[in-house]
C-alpha cells in the first residue's frame, strides 16, 4: 500500500464559507463544500497535474502542501491515487459523504455562532482531507482562520474494512460522522486556548483546557447531545453521569489533580476503551469533569469566550466554579 503522509502532509477537499442573506434582516449562513477528493480520484491521471494547476488559487493556503509542478510530488500523488486500496477507501468515503449537506448546514450555523461569540473566530475556509493513513488524533486541524477535516476518520463504523488502518474497535465506535461538526468546533477552541507557560501542565490544566474545548462546542452546537460533545456512546455517557462523584473522589484521594508527572495520569485521559482506574468505565473521565468545571465557571463569572480562552489559572477556574460533583 502506498502512503503519502510523509511527503504530502494533507490531501484536501476545500470548503468555502459563503454567508448569504435569506431575508433582508436575518442573514442565513451557508457553507459551499468543494470536494477535492473527488477531483483526485475521479480525474483521469493524465489530467491530474493540469487540474491541480488550474485550481491552484483555490487551494493556495498555508495548510496545504500541494506542488503540482514538482515531479517527485506528482509521482507520489499518482501512486497514491492509483493504489487499489486507496481507491477502495475513497469509494467508502464517497458512499458515506456523497451528500455533505447536513454537515455543511450544521457547520455553517456553528461557525456563525462562533463569530457571534467572538469576532476573531472568523473562518474563511474549511477543507476535508484524505490522508491515506489513520492517525486518530488528526481528525480535525486548524489555524486561526481555516479548518481541515480528515474524512477517513469518520467512515470507520460504516464499513467492515476498518482494519485497513488496524484501528482498535473502541476508536471505530468514536468515528461516526455525527461527531464531525463538534470535533471542528472543539479544534477551534484548542487553537485559541492559552495554556499555562510557567512549568509542566498538571492534570487539572489538561482537564480545564479540554473542558474549554467541549464547552465551546456546546455553545456553538447547542443541539448536540452531551454524548456527541464528549465523543461517547450513550452507554458511556450514562456511566459517566452516574459515576461523576466516584471519579472526582478518585482524583482527590490519589492526589493526581495537581500532578505534573504525565506518566502518572496519562492513562486517565488517553484515548482508550476505558479509564483504567475503574471497571467498565467510560474513557477520558477527567475531561468530563473539566467540562463541568468550565461550564460552572462561565456561568458564575459571566466571562466572554475570549476571556475564558485566555484565563490560564486552572486553580482559579476550579475555585470560582464552586464545582461539586453530581451524585
Amino acid at each position: 500500500m502506498v502512503s503519502i503522509r510523509k511527503t504530502l502532509t494533507i490531501l484536501i477537499a476545500s470548503t468555502t464559507l459563503l454567508v448569504l442573506g435569506a431575508c433582508k434582516h436575518t442573514p442565513t449562513p451557508t457553507v459551499q463544500i468543494h470536494r477535492f477528493d473527488k477531483l483526485l480520484f475521479e480525474t483521469p491521471v493524465s489530467q491530474l497535474q493540469s487540474q491541480l494547476i488550474s485550481s491552484g488559487n483555490e487551494f493556495n493556503t498555508e495548510l496545504l502542501n500541494i506542488y503540482p509542478n514538482n515531479p517527485d510530488f506528482m509521482n507520489q500523488l499518482v501512486a497514491f491515487v492509483q493504489d487499489p486500496l486507496m481507491q477502495e477507501v475513497y469509494h467508502i468515503i464517497d458512499s458515506v459523504f456523497g451528500d455533505m449537506r447536513p454537515e455543511a448546514e450544521a457547520l455553517a450555523k456553528a461557525l456563525a455562532k462562533a463569530e457571534e461569540l467572538n469576532p476573531m473566530l472568523r473562518y474563511d475556509k474549511v477543507y476535508a482531507a484524505f490522508l491515506g493513513d489513520f492517525d486518530y488524533d488528526m481528525r480535525v486541524g486548524c489555524n486561526s482562520h481555516e479548518l481541515i477535516i480528515s474524512l477517513e476518520k469518520y467512515i470507520l463504523p460504516y464499513t467492515q474494512k476498518y482494519n485497513y488502518f488496524n484501528t482498535p474497535l473502541y476508536l471505530v465506535k468514536q468515528s461516526r460522522r455525527e461527531y464531525l461538526v463538534t470535533d471542528c468546533m472543539s479544534a477551534i477552541a484548542r487553537q485559541f486556548t492559552v495554556i499555562p507557560q510557567n512549568g509542566d501542565m498538571t492534570l487539572l490544566d489538561y482537564m480545564i483546557a479540554e473542558g474549554k474545548a467541549i464547552y465551546f462546542a456546546q455553545q456553538t452546537v447547542p443541539d448536540a447531545p452531551d454524548s456527541i460533545l464528549m465523543r461517547y456512546t450513550k452507554e458511556q455517557m450514562d456511566w459517566m453521569q452516574s459515576n461523576e462523584e466516584n471519579v472526582w473522589s478518585y482524583l482527590l484521594q490519589n492526589k493526581v489533580l495537581y500532578d505534573v508527572d504525565f506518566m502518572r495520569f496519562h492513562n486517565l485521559i488517553d484515548e482508550a476503551p476505558k479509564t483504567n482506574a475503574f471497571n467498565e468505565s467510560s474513557p477520558r473521565t477527567p475531561y468530563y469533569i473539566g467540562w463541568r468545571i468550565v461550564s460552572l465557571y462561565a456561568k458564575n463569572t459571566g466571562c466572554t469566550i475570549q476571556q475564558l480562552f485566555e484565563e490560564t489559572d486552572s486553580q482559579k477556574i476550579l475555585s470560582q466554579s464552586n464545582y461539586r460533583p453530581r451524585k
